[in-house]
């Protein structure tokens, strides 16, 4: 299970988008993590209203990065994560929060081991990699 990796016989390897399922499981992964977000003191206010376009958005670009189709590329461009989030104030607190509850979504989402491994280890670094504040000022 690897993105484009190939095996030696030649045949490419399944991805995680393959082995988990497809869409299916990163909607499910989507909206575990949200339902955290929702009464976030924190993460809340960073987000409209209506969740719906947010959740579109973050399930378009875990199916494209984990090796499904490339629909959210196709209707927005290149992911550019840092320029996106840019507009938000991200510190620690921030990070930390979006963190846990993505690492609840993904011990709710039934994944195994080795797939609830790489996706914790992504979601540790792009957390991180958001950061643009410290103690909540830009």
């Amino acid at each position: 299970m690897s993105d484009d990796a190939a095996h030696a016989d030649g045949q490419q390897a399944m991805t995680v988008y393959e082995y988990v399922g497809g869409t299916p499981f990163f909607a499910r992964l989507v909206e575990a993590f949200y339902a955290g977000v929702e009464a976030d003191p924190i993460l809340r206010p960073m987000y409209p209203d209506d969740l719906a376009g947010p959740k579109a958005r973050l399930t378009g670009f875990l199916v494209q990065y984990w090796g499904g189709p490339t629909d959210y590329s196709d209707a927005r461009g290149h992911p550019r994560l840092r320029l996106r989030h840019a507009p938000f104030v991200v510190d620690a607190r921030a990070r930390d929060a979006w963190l846990a509850h993505m690492t609840a979504a993904v011990a709710a989402s039934g994944a195994d081991d080795v797939v609830s491994s790489a996706l914790l280890d992504y979601f540790a670094h792009a957390a991180s990699a958001m950061i643009n504040a410290r103690d909540g000022s830009m």
